[in-house]
């Protein structure tokens, strides 16, 4: 992947080597180190961190941003406001005179070239080791091969790895960031778009043991040939002393010789017999495949729970390293048969006018794209017709010919009944993939766009009706915003959202904070009914350090539509484990349970070192872990290296009762004993949080490093304390039909609406689906019309609410009716429920469109 296009993962590269100073690193980089006027020796910071994407941010003190420059962005320009939030070293290619201003205490190291510079800092941290490094490329299976290595080993040595699939040029530098002494083996991925790509990497990763991979089509733009993509693939093991990998593949034996690659061979064979690893038997059922091998005159087999030839291949490699790593055929054979696939990138969403959306706009090759269709035709119905949504389709080493009849083949095989393709390649091929289609026979509705724009500005999608829709497309071609436009969404009521008032009361409770202290904002229960996005890019916006959702499809949504901010998930499920780590959201922790279920799921996807949120139970017996739990749970969390403790935290339960702040105290008391016994078992930082709302406005003393602001955003006082909020949410609707009705008749349903008078009654088109409450109804609440207080008559029905506008002469079809907002306080609504604002503000229901407005 081109580095202007590699994708920023969330995790960090936290070493627990002891930190290096600016001065070693700057030696490291051969440059100056330059301190704007107020840094000094005792300001400068020591780094353990290092930082690309200024939106993943985590521990500013310890943090080196590089500023790096690409296509698509300039990292310059966040050095700023990194610094207001903490950060004070920086790699940078220039160093404008404003930032002597902007940033007085900030650490400046000036290169030619900031990626250069991050990667030469890499290779030099990779140098301090030494231990076994196996570094892994080819076209296809080098994700899978890494994890199912570690599955494989990783109760055995103590393994470091790159996460997913992170082996770009600003990737694998970050992945061996991640080498500690407490490592015995390192398994580094190492993908490449272009020529001269993998002596880079090769430099950084220093493997001395080889995998490739299978040399297929995929990632094949940017080469003239496949020749030149395996000699460009093979410069990895310059330095290896061994390499594995499948003799069977056409012309790896040549290349190897052609490239001079002195180091040993272990490869293994399906079709010959004159590898080191000759497999002379494959069995398969309907689940499992087992393998029978001869490995150095020593017979083995092996079963794993995967049938595809795709995953025998994988298998084979990683029996390779066993045998080479001196784990014996038994317990190797053991290992195997536990291995588990792993996760797809795949999304299925709700589409409109009966649709479902399958997106998987990650790549665009063949060998991917006929993946994703197994996908799809195993979701498929007799009620959906399968409809094909493609990018051009980048691979350099197959003819246009038979790229388009091999897309012609994939639609027979799969029924595709639509076919839209997109991109400019795909204009130029239209003619050909109409005659491979006419050739075999498929009767296809098909139609080519120059691009995405020309594709969202037709009228395809309006005509989608009941389709299977898989969108397949690289990411340069935005595919998410056809996804977008596919994906579901609605009433004359409406809920008007006040986003002035938001960043109002946002800054009223800052203003209460100590300038160090974190805030977390809560957007659980779709924004407390406000609307998660339009409030969280609003708070994306103030800058604030964290979101906080209730489950992980909340904070997928979120990340669907933009937001970057992190976000914890404050009851995660875990049937959404996938969800969280796919979309970078941060889980609370808060049993054994959910802990350990949660690490299995992270080595099954491939990642290592995930932020997580840990609950201490001090006294509201909600959820968390207890005070006599806290030493099993730090012994735990040192055994392991998929979770990294980003924060403990728990929850007040009377923070807003004055009669109650004994108990205030002592939940302080109680959570202070586990934190401290947490933060002090592990060296890294880990933040403090238990204030909510009431615990902002009563309890400055128990801030700590972070607080999270729910109910106060939204412009409800949490406690006795007076603040200056402003109302952020006003519902209201639409008169549909105003009749006169005499006074010996009754309305709706039960005849409940008694009438004592001949009356004038509205029908507003708002009731109990659309979360108004069915005892508002008959006279026990009042809506505003004209300026009037009208009450409600009769039931609540699911659609409809009926108001007395007897009393308002002036009232008139399609006024408008405040059901409550600036002139109809929510907490009448709240009193005369029994209940409190944030469950009537939460339950409005999400038919109801919200609308958003800036003064």
């Amino acid at each position: 992947m081109p580095f202007a296009q590699c994708d920023i993962f969330f995790l960090k590269f936290q070493t627990y080597l002891p930190m290096y100073n600016l001065s070693q690193i700057s030696a490291i980089l051969n440059c100056r180190l330059h301190g704007n006027r107020q840094a000094t020796a005792n300001t400068q910071p020591q780094v353990a961190t290092l930082l690309t994407d200024s939106r993943s941010l985590s521990y500013a003190n310890q943090t080196l941003f590089f500023a790096l420059v690409t296509a698509k962005g300039d990292g310059h320009k966040y050095i700023p406001s990194l610094y207001q939030k903490g950060v004070r070293a920086f790699v940078v290619s220039r160093r404008p005179d404003e930032f002597d201003a902007l940033c007085p205490e900030a650490w400046f190291m000036v290169v030619p070239d900031t990626l250069a510079a991050l990667q030469t800092l890499a290779a030099w941290h990779r140098q301090q080791f030494d231990l076994p490094v196996v570094g892994i490329t080819g076209s296809n299976g080098k994700t899978i091969v890494k994890e199912w290595l570690y599955q494989l080993l990783h109760d055995v040595r103590s393994v470091v790895r790159s996460p997913r699939s992170y082996n770009s040029q600003v990737g694998v530098p970050l992945s061996v960031w991640q080498l500690d002494k407490a490592h015995d083996l390192a398994l580094f991925e190492a993908g490449i778009s272009q020529p001269g790509e993998m002596e880079r990497l090769e430099r950084i990763i220093r493997p001395n043991i080889g995998i490739l991979t299978n040399i297929g089509t995929a990632h094949a733009a940017g080469f003239e040939s496949r020749a030149q993509k395996l000699q460009e693939k093979l410069q990895l093991f310059r330095h290896c002393d061994v390499i594995i990998y499948n003799a069977d593949i056409e012309g790896v034996s040549d290349a190897l010789e052609q490239v001079g690659i002195e180091a040993r061979s272990l490869a293994w064979t399906r079709h010959r017999n004159d590898a080191q690893i000759n497999v002379y038997q494959v069995e398969r059922d309907e689940s499992s495949t087992t393998v029978h091998y001869t490995a150095l005159g020593v017979d083995g087999t092996f079963t794993i729970p995967m049938t595809d030839d795709a995953s025998l291949e994988n298998a084979l490699n990683c029996l390779a390293l066993m045998l080479y790593l001196h784990i014996e055929p038994e317990e190797t054979a053991r290992r195997m048969a536990r291995l588990t696939p792993l996760a797809m990138r795949l999304e299925v969403v709700e589409g409109k006018r009966g649709c479902l959306l399958i997106n998987d706009a990650y790549n665009c090759d063949l060998t991917s794209l006929e993946t994703a269709l197994e996908f799809q035709k195993r979701r498929s119905s007799a009620a959906l017709k399968n409809t094909l949504v493609l990018s051009d389709i980048l691979q350099a080493d197959m003819s246009d010919r038979a790229r388009c009849a091999r897309l012609a083949q994939l639609c027979r095989l799969y029924d595709i009944r639509k076919l839209f393709c997109i991109g400019p390649q795909s204009v130029k091929s239209a003619r050909t993939v109409v005659e491979e289609l006419n050739n075999i026979g498929v009767n296809v509705i098909f139609d080519v766009f120059a691009s995405t724009d020309d594709f969202l500005a037709s009228d395809e999608i309006g005509r989608m009706q009941n389709e299977l829709v898989l969108l397949k497309g690289a990411r340069d071609f935005q595919f998410e915003r056809i996804g977008e436009a596919l994906q579901l969404r609605r009433h004359e009521t409406i809920l008007e959202v006040n986003l002035d008032a938001i960043v109002h009361n946002l800054n009223q409770y800052r203003s209460h904070l100590a300038s160090n202290t974190k805030l977390t904002c809560m957007v659980k229960a779709f924004g407390y009914g406000t609307g998660s996005y339009e409030l969280a890019k609003t708070l994306q916006d103030q800058n604030v350090d964290y979101l906080a959702v209730a489950v992980a499809d909340e904070g997928a949504d979120l990340r669907r539509q933009g937001i970057r901010v992190p976000i914890i998930v404050m009851n995660p499920e875990m049937s959404a484990f996938r969800t969280i780590i796919e979309n970078r959201l941060e889980p609370e922790i808060y049993s054994f349970r959910l802990m350990d279920a949660f690490m299995d799921e992270t080595q099954r996807m491939g990642v290592t070192n995930y932020p997580v949120h840990v609950k201490i139970d001090s006294g509201m017996h909600r959820l968390g872990f207890q005070p006599h739990e806290i030493d099993e749970l730090i012994g735990r969390l040192k055994r392991q290296t998929s979770l990294t403790v980003r924060s403990v935290f728990s929850h007040f339960a009377t923070a807003d009762d004055p009669a109650q702040e004994a108990f205030v105290h002592e939940q302080k008391r109680r959570f202070d004993d586990c934190a401290d016994r947490i933060r002090a078992a592990f060296p890294y930082p880990i933040l403090r949080h238990i204030c909510n709302s009431a615990g902002i406005e009563k309890y400055p003393q128990y801030q700590m490093e972070m607080c999270r602001l729910g109910i106060g955003l939204y412009g409800f006082e949490a406690s006795e304390i007076k603040m200056d909020l402003e109302p952020v949410a006003a519902l209201k609707s639409t008169i549909l039909q105003i009749k006169d009705i005499p006074s010996t008749e009754t309305v709706g349903y039960m005849r409940n609406g008694r009438l004592t008078r001949d009356s004038r009654i509205a029908m507003v088109p708002i009731g109990y689906a659309d979360g108004y409450d069915r005892r508002l109804g008959n006279g026990h609440a009042e809506m505003l019309v004209c300026g009037r207080r009208c009450p409600t008559v009769g039931n609540v029905c699911m659609d409809v609410t009926f108001l007395d506008v007897t009393d308002c002469p002036e009232a008139r079809e399609g006024d408008t009716v405040e059901i409550f907002g600036p002139n109809l306080p929510l907490n009448e609504l709240s009193d005369r429920l029994g209940t409190i604002t944030y469950e009537v503000l939460s339950t409005v229901s999400t038919r109801v469109k919200r609308v958003y407005f800036k003064e």
